[in-house]
């Protein structure tokens, strides 16, 4: 089947992307489990798991979460806080200045989290997250199946890119922390746009675009960009045309720099 050329594929991360708080930050206090950060930061500083593969992790092979069920990754998806206008987002991605865009959600999160958080709003076929193998007697997780964090990422977005025939030139991105460096950096080689939706200094100088809102329509904007070659001005009336308008859109570009003294010059300084 030929592929329409406005025809795009955007994938976005799901935990603090298209939601608030970390999944695993909400199923840590709902199951009254406390030092959730202080695990995940062991886990990280030793490698031991792919980044963002940490709850997964914790969830096989941790005592304290291994009372975890498919029923309470369910509940925690009811209970993630989702940024605003993820229906409106996916709708409007359907016909964009006549570019159509395929919108799937790739995260490490697990599967049933995601499902349920987005339930109605994303086709269940659209949502790649983790997935357990549970015991069927006890309910229990024997093993992880799919773990999308970190190359899985990237296995995953080349898979739909193949599926759907679409190249990685008419891919983008959308992400907000260190799990997410692997797979930006592979669309960036593919010609394809990355964006961050967080001040995290691992992304944010990889992504070719930064955006920072609480609303999940704020990442139409670069594309809008990027893609249709639109101006503000277009991009404000468009939103307008929704009931919206654009507050506090500012375009800033920050340059985070420390300047130290070399050993030589503190020596003579000392000398002096």
């Amino acid at each position: 089947m030929a592929i329409d050329p406005k025809d795009y594929l955007l994938v976005s991360d799901f935990d603090q992307t298209l939601s608030f708080n970390d999944s695993g930050v909400v199923l840590s206090e709902m199951m009254g489990i406390s030092g959730f950060r202080e695990r995940i930061a062991g886990l990280a500083d030793i490698h031991l798991v792919q980044q963002g593969g940490e709850l997964a992790y914790l969830l096989l092979h941790d005592p304290e979460y291994r009372r975890v069920r498919r029923e309470d990754l369910v509940e925690v998806g009811r209970r993630v806080r989702l940024k605003s206008n993820i229906r409106l987002l996916s709708e409007m991605l359907q016909n964009l200045d006549g570019h159509c865009f395929q919108f799937y959600v790739v995260s490490a999160a697990p599967q049933e989290v995601i499902q349920s958080a987005l339930e109605g709003i994303v086709p269940e076929d659209h949502i790649f997250g983790t997935r357990f193998r549970y015991d069927p007697a006890t309910g229990e997780i024997q093993s992880i199946t799919r773990v999308p964090a970190g190359y899985g990422k990237v296995a995953v977005v080349d898979g739909l890119c193949v599926k759907l025939g679409v190249g990685g030139d008419r891919v983008v991105y959308v992400g907000d922390g260190s799990s997410d460096v692997h797979v930006m950096l592979h669309i960036n080689r593919l010609d394809g746009i990355t964006i961050a939706v967080s001040e995290n200094a691992y992304i944010t100088q990889i992504a070719q675009r930064t955006v920072l809102s609480d609303d999940a329509l704020s990442v139409i904007v670069p594309v809008l960009e990027e893609i249709a070659g639109w101006n503000a001005s277009r991009v404000r009336a468009l939103f307008e045309g929704y009931g919206f308008i654009l507050r506090e859109w500012d375009k800033v570009r920050t340059d985070s720099i420390t300047i130290c003294r070399t050993a030589s010059s503190v020596a003579a300084g000392e000398a002096i």
